[in-house]
C-alpha cells in the first residue's frame, strides 16, 4: 500500500462548545454535611484501640459456651471419623455417628 502525505482538514462544524447559563438556581443548602472519614479509616482506629487494650472483646460465659461446643463437636466427629475406619470406609455416615454416641453412653 502506497503512502500519502496526510492534509489538515477543515472543520465541519461538530458540536458547539456549551455556553454557561446563569446559576440562579443553585444556592448553597442551609445546612452542613456532617464529615465522613475515607473508608477504612474509622476501621483502623478500632483495630489500634483494640490492639492497645487488654480488655475481653467477648464475654466470658457465651464464648466458653462456643469453645465446650466446638470441643464436644470435634469428639464426636473424631469417634465418628474411627467407627467409619473401623468399617472399612473414609466417608463418615450417620450410622457411624449413632454408634459413636450410643458407645458414648449419650443415647440408649
Amino acid at each position: 500500500m502506497a503512502r500519502t502525505k496526510q492534509t489538515a482538514k477543515r472543520s465541519t462544524g461538530g458540536k458547539a462548545p456549551r455556553t454557561q447559563l446563569a446559576k440562579k438556581g443553585r444556592e448553597a443548602p442551609s445546612f452542613k454535611k456532617p464529615h465522613r472519614y475515607k473508608p477504612g479509616t474509622v476501621a483502623l482506629r478500632e483495630i489500634r484501640k483494640y490492639q492497645k487494650s487488654t480488655e475481653l472483646c467477648l464475654r466470658k460465659l457465651p464464648f466458653q459456651r462456643l469453645e465446650a461446643s466446638e470441643a464436644y463437636l470435634v469428639s464426636i466427629l473424631a469417634d465418628t471419623n474411627l467407627a467409619a475406619i473401623h468399617a472399612g470406609r473414609v466417608t463418615i455416615r450417620p450410622k457411624d455417628m449413632q454408634l459413636a454416641s450410643r458407645l458414648r453412653g449419650e443415647r440408649s
